[in-house]
């Protein structure tokens, strides 16, 4: 258990510095609307120990799906990966990341072990990479 919390911890730090670095720059989004917005992506990793009847069951209890994703985020992707669980990409702006936080911990937390990952769109840059 402690080493969870430390391993969790250690994350929090690491995406911390990662976002910070990431609002810092100057990273070209494919529409200049959503230049205040970051990419987020989140693994919702199932409990195998739970069936999905379960996994659902728990779901439905906390509201999940009424409280997810939260109002002024929007939902860029979202699949299932085999054996992992899902993997949902959001679109945020930063003043919405606490509300992105607060709706797993108090909604996913029990059906699935989570991951998160703040990335961004490189796909404007590599298109305008590969016309020089």
């Amino acid at each position: 258990m402690k080493k969870h919390i430390v391993a969790s911890l250690f994350t929090l730090i690491c995406l911390s510095l990662l976002l910070s670095a990431l609002l810092a720059s100057n990273v070209a989004f494919a529409d200049d609307k959503k230049q205040d917005a970051i990419l987020l992506t989140i693994f919702l990793k199932h409990d195998q120990s739970k069936t999905l009847a379960e996994i659902n069951q728990h779901l439905d209890k906390t509201g999940f799906w009424k409280k997810f994703p939260p109002e002024g985020t929007e939902v860029v992707s979202w699949y299932i990966m085999m054996g992992i669980g899902q993997v949902i990409t959001l679109r945020v702006p930063p003043d919405k990341l606490r509300a992105v936080n607060l709706a797993i911990e108090q909604n996913a937390w029990g059906a699935f072990r989570t991951e998160f990952y703040p990335t961004y769109d490189y796909m404007p840059i590599w298109q305008k990479e590969r016309q020089k």
